[in-house]
C-alpha cells in the first residue's frame, strides 16, 4: 500500500521554497502540477495549489516519525521557520507542531533514544 498525503495551498512558489526548506530538499518527483516529497518507501507528501484543492487550503494535518528533531528544529529555526513547544508525552516520545505558511500542521514525533 503506498500513501499520498496532500498538501493543499494557496502559493505554489511560497509553498515550494517553504517545503524545500522543511524536508531539507527540492521535490523528489514532479507530476503534472503536484510536487512530491517521499517521505518512506511507499509514502509522500504532495504539496498542490490546484484550484480543485481550495476548500481545503490549511485544514491538513500529518505527523511525521523522525530522528534527530532538534537538529531538524535547529535547521528550521535558521530559516525563519517556527514551531509550536515541543512536548515530550509521558511514554517519552517528544512532539511538536509546525504550520506551513498556509496553517497546514506537520507535526514531527521522535521516540525515545532516536
Amino acid at each position: 500500500m503506498d500513501l499520498y498525503s496532500i498538501m493543499p495551498v494557496r502559493d505554489r512558489v511560497r509553498s515550494l521554497e517553504w517545503f524545500g526548506v522543511f524536508f531539507g530538499r527540492d521535490a523528489d518527483v514532479v507530476i503534472g502540477e503536484e510536487y512530491l516529497w517521499q517521505v518512506g518507501e511507499n509514502a509522500w507528501v504532495v504539496v498542490d495549489d490546484r484550484e480543485v484543492r481550495a476548500a481545503r487550503v490549511g485544514g491538513t494535518m500529518i505527523t511525521l516519525g523522525v530522528t534527530g528533531l532538534d537538529d531538524i528544529l535547529a535547521r528550521l529555526a535558521a530559516y525563519g521557520i517556527a514551531h509550536e513547544p515541543v512536548e515530550t508525552y509521558g511514554n517519552g516520545v517528544r512532539h511538536v507542531e509546525i504550520l506551513d505558511p498556509d496553517g497546514n500542521s506537520l507535526s514531527l514525533a521522535e521516540a525515545p533514544g532516536q
